[in-house]
């Protein structure tokens, strides 16, 4: 008769697998601090021998420290801390810093958009997207040239701000208007009547803010 070896049991630690378990505050902290120590080094033109020399710090345990395979007491910090010349606190600033969401659009990857009554000659780049249910604001990169021969009139919630990068134009606000030159800014209701009146000097290109607050788009 075949006998049948009874399988070893599975073990399950308590806490659950690598993948379940949070990453404990501990390993966090030796994570930043050693690329905190590693990007200060470099940035000095220091190798891990100099500071070890300055510290009294093994070479070994310093790369374990920079690796954040080993913890370091505060007195072994402040001795690394004083070899890099910069103060204890500074090593912890990134710990626990906001994770960062910045939007970043590389120059001429802004999404060309049609603004109602604009016709050829008039190129409009909008500069970021809101992600969420709500529209803040608009930043356009405009550019118009000598083939403008119909200038648009506006109107629209909020406040819009201009800011002319090159070239010379007139624009028009309700019953004023202003000749703009490279340097000039001009803000406005948006709600009035506006939009160039004279292109002077093209190609120009100006920046276009547009800020709607807490009022519906």
């Amino acid at each position: 008769m075949a006998t049948t070896r009874p399988r070893a049991a599975r073990t399950r630690s308590p806490e659950g697998s690598a993948a379940d378990m949070a990453v404990p505050v501990e390993s966090r902290i030796d994570r930043q601090l050693g690329i905190a120590l590693k990007e200060r080094r470099l940035r000095n033109n220091l190798t891990i021998a100099e500071i070890a020399g300055r510290s009294g710090i093994s070479r070994g345990m310093l790369s374990k420290i920079e690796n954040g395979q080993a913890a370091a007491s505060l007195d072994s910090l402040g001795r690394i801390a004083k070899s890099l010349g910069v103060r204890l606190s500074s090593l912890f600033a990134q710990f626990d810093a906001p994770r960062g969401g910045a939007q970043h659009i590389k120059a001429g990857a802004g999404m060309e958009v049609v603004r109602r009554g604009t016709r050829r000659g008039h190129t409009y780049h909008l500069l970021a997207y809101d992600q969420g249910p709500k529209k803040l604001f608009e930043p356009f990169l405009v550019t118009m040239d000598d083939q403008s021969e119909v200038f648009p009139t506006f109107q629209h919630p909020g406040t819009e701000f201009l800011h002319l990068l090159t070239g010379r134009l007139e624009y028009r606000h309700g019953d004023s208007r202003f000749v703009m030159q490279p340097g000039d800014s001009l803000t406005f209701a948006g709600d009035v009547p506006h939009g160039p009146v004279r292109l002077i000097k093209v190609p120009i290109r100006l920046l276009s803010i547009i800020y709607y607050g807490d009022q519906p788009v």
